[in-house]
């Protein structure tokens, strides 16, 4: 299973479900649907282990904030490029 894939179709997305199309990953921003351009890695140390790492997208603009918003909180880890993969098989 792809994370990417895990949720319902949606309304936008209802078109596309028979032609077996692949839809951009968006920003983890609240209200923002632009496609994801960079992965924000974090953990929260009270519950994670310290290899853990959980993921936000973000697209160009959001980034700054979002990386703000987790190394407030000492949640923060990385920041790395993103790219989807073609093929939902080589992500886990």
């Amino acid at each position: 299973m792809n994370i990417f894939t895990m949720g319902g179709l949606g309304l936008e997305n209802e078109e596309h479900a028979g032609r077996g199309g692949t839809h951009p990953a968006v920003c983890s921003r609240k209200a923002c649907r632009a496609e994801a351009t960079w992965q924000l890695l974090w953990n929260n140390p009270r519950i994670h282990t310290p290899e853990r790492r959980k993921v936000w997208l973000s697209c160009e603009e959001h980034r700054e904030w979002l990386e703000d918003y987790l190394q407030t909180r000492g949640l923060w880890k990385e920041t790395i490029p993103f790219a989807m993969t073609t093929d939902p098989g080589e992500a886990s």
